[in-house]
């Protein structure tokens, strides 16, 4: 078994033990103080149940020092053992006092198992805490042995191993004399070959900067030309959409300016007409009322102007005022 199993084995038997002594001991006071109410006068009958109560205390003293005691490998003396004896011997006859007293036998029986089981509980517990604690001594005794066997094992392993290590250094260091002066050698011509090379590399770079820088500059130059010539595109691009802006604004001027002079002599030509003679048909009359409202010419010689009502001629006269400045005929009428 390992130390586990043990422990576990001790643990199952200090609940068993406790388990027996606490119904144990509950019995006993059930059983024992009718009993202590009977031969304790009427006055005091309250405190029967302190005897069993105490008795059963020394019990669990007993058993637990026993156990503690177990545990450490120690031995209390002769005494723990009078009062283990004692005390079993206590609750044996208060439990089963009262059957005896009165020629019970089957009560005395039935009466002494829980008090016997108890004292035997108590020895048997008392013998398995130490023959567990010598068991578990004992194989705490074994890892130790075994522990310290390892330990030796591996300082010898360690020993052998420095031993080796040692002498590979040795002959390590050997072949390192041996071989310095030839590395020297090779060192030297390794040297003078990567300084050539090196030098070589120097040469190479300077010329690749060179070349860079050459690269750069031309770059930039171009660059430059570029951004000179993207500028001059960029102004004639300007000088041209301004004089194209300028020629759209005197086009449209000129433009304003004819519609403007035709507008004027449609409306000098519809107003120097007179009145009409007949009545306008509805699209002629509404050029004659747009050319007399931009004229100023009053509602009712409008009305004359163009042979409609002056109810009509007022209409049309605020539409045209509704839709604002002066127009020309064809978009007013």
């Amino acid at each position: 078994m390992n130390g586990v199993q043990i422990r576990s084995a001790e643990r199952a038997l200090s609940v068993g033990t406790w388990l027996i002594v606490g119904g144990a001991m509950l019995y006993s006071v059930l059983t024992v103080t009718p009993l202590m109410a009977a031969h304790t006068p009427a006055e005091w009958r309250w405190t029967s149940p302190i005897l069993p109560l105490v008795v059963d205390a020394a019990v669990v003293i007993v058993v637990r020092l026993d156990s503690v005691l177990a545990r450490l490998g120690g031995h209390g003396g002769r005494w723990p053992v009078v009062l283990r004896w004692m005390t079993g011997g206590m609750t044996l006859a208060l439990n089963v006092a009262d059957s005896a007293l009165k020629n019970d036998l089957v009560g005395v029986a039935v009466h002494a198992v829980a008090p016997l089981l108890l004292i035997v509980t108590a020895e048997t517990g008392l013998a398995y805490r130490r023959a567990i604690t010598n068991a578990l001594a004992a194989h705490q005794e074994r890892e130790r042995a075994e522990r310290d066997a390892r330990e030796r094992a591996a300082v010898e392993r360690a020993d052998a191993a420095e031993k080796r290590a040692r002498e590979a250094r040795e002959f390590e260091a050997r072949l390192m004399r041996e071989q310095r002066d030839h590395e020297a050698s090779l060192a030297r011509e390794q040297d003078e070959r990567e300084e050539r090379a090196r030098r070589e590399e120097r040469e190479r770079a300077e010329a690749a900067e060179r070349a860079e820088r050459a690269e750069r500059e031309r770059r930039e130059r171009e660059r430059e030309q570029q951004r000179m010539d993207r500028e001059r595109l960029e102004r004639e691009a300007a000088a041209r959409a301004e004089k194209a802006r300028l020629e759209r604004e005197e086009r449209d001027r000129r433009e304003q300016r004819e519609r403007e002079e035709r507008a004027e002599r449609e409306r000098a030509a519809l107003l120097a007409a007179g009145p009409a003679p007949v009545k306008q048909s509805e699209e002629q009359a509404r050029l004659t009322v747009a050319a007399a409202f931009q004229s100023g010419v009053p509602v009712r010689q409008a009305a004359e102007l163009c042979g409609w009502s002056v109810g009509w001629v007022s209409t049309r006269y605020q539409e045209l005022r509704d839709q604002g400045p002066a127009q020309p005929l064809e978009e007013a009428a």
